[in-house]
């Protein structure tokens, strides 16, 4: 009998297979993305000295009063804004985009246009 992998699984697969072709370097960090039930968090790496760079999510002191009035794709789109104007002040103006084995859609898409808008190129 087959047992089902859960979906979870399945995605760390998937994240291993695109991790194994991009990596942040000092001149291009990965702007990695992890999406939960609720929040939504976004780092910048550089995979060469392994430190995360900026980061940002939905429960950052920073957004989380701008939060109540959106929905997830709203506030994904915020959480983007807010690492792409982090990164603009730590002197970062290119990425590597790494969407963490999701579908580029939706809430993953919100934090890539979000960072897009605040100045990064990817």
């Amino acid at each position: 009998m087959f047992k089902k992998r859960d979906r979870n699984e399945v995605r760390v697969i998937r994240h291993a297979r695109v991790r194994k072709k991009i990596s942040g370097t000092p001149d291009m960090p990965r702007l990695s993305v992890y999406r939960s039930l609720n929040h939504i968090y976004a780092q910048i790496i550089d995979d060469v000295k392994g430190v995360t760079l900026v980061s940002a999510s939905t429960v950052d002191p920073e957004l989380k009063g701008q939060l109540a009035d959106v929905d997830k794709k709203g506030a994904a789109k915020k959480v983007g804004k807010l690492i792409g104007e982090r990164a603009v002040q730590a002197g970062i103006k290119t990425v590597v985009f790494d969407r963490g084995g999701y579908v580029y859609t939706g809430r993953v898409a919100e934090v890539a246009a979000g960072a897009r808008e605040a100045g990064l190129d990817f």
